[in-house]
């Protein structure tokens, strides 16, 4: 059964989520200097993004060839969610890597 654009942009907004909830928890953990449960946690991160990732990327595809998307506001706010997410993850991944910095040079 094929997906429709809402199951679609469900699944990213959950996905996105959750790799947002693990980076902040993976920054909370680097903060306790407990850098191997960090590290554990920003790659659950990184595979829920993937998973946000991959359902964008399918959409991107169908749409190249020729299954047009009807554009609604659950889509866009999915999107909203996937770049936040995104960029939330870059973000602590550097900040993680300022705490290991600062520690090593105590």
């Amino acid at each position: 059964m094929e997906k429709d654009i809402n199951e679609i942009s469900f699944e990213i907004i959950a996905y996105s989520g959750d790799a947002r909830s693990f980076a902040f928890q993976a920054l909370n953990e680097a903060k306790k200097q407990n850098y191997e449960k960090a590290d554990e946690l920003l790659q659950k991160a990184k595979d829920a993004d993937v998973k946000a990732h991959q359902a964008q990327t399918d959409l991107l595809f169908d749409e190249m060839a020729g299954k047009e998307s009807k554009v609604n506001v659950l889509l866009v706010h999915s999107q909203d969610h996937l770049m936040t997410s995104m960029l939330a993850l870059e973000l602590i991944e550097e900040m993680i890597e300022l705490y290991k910095k600062v520690d090593q040079n105590r």
